[in-house]
């Protein structure tokens, strides 16, 4: 079983910025952060192998979403750059402790592991 526990969610303003954490209570192939907007389903916003291997994004953050692991700590940053009101969000970290066909997926319904989550908003 793993925990996920996140840190860093709260409100900024638009053009901002926000860094959000995660920490795994142990190892696990694949982490990520999904988010999810009042009234619209989830979205994997990123994903990062935990040992090698290059970060994915959506296509609605990226070049503004950077996601970074420090695997000897089991830890995942989400840096977040010039918010958007739409960034607003529950944000979640998930983690999968596979790869799927040797890769991390973006799918939240891959996920098998998640945080309790932390609000991001953005005005």
């Amino acid at each position: 079983h793993v925990q996920l526990v996140e840190s860093g969610g709260g409100s900024a303003q638009v053009g901002g910025s926000l860094r959000l954490s995660c920490v795994a209570s142990t190892y696990t192939a694949c982490m990520g952060w999904v988010r999810q907007a009042a009234g619209k389903a989830r979205e994997g916003v990123a994903v990062i192998p935990i040992t090698s291997g290059s970060p994915y994004y959506a296509d609605s953050v990226r070049g503004r979403f950077t996601i970074s692991q420090n695997y000897l700590s089991s830890t995942v940053w989400l840096q977040i750059a010039s918010l958007k009101p739409e960034d607003t969000a529950m944000y979640y970290c998930a983690a999968n402790l596979e790869r799927s066909g040797g890769r991390c997926s973006l799918d939240a319904n891959r996920y098998n592991y998640w945080g309790q989550g932390t609000q991001v908003t953005v005005s």
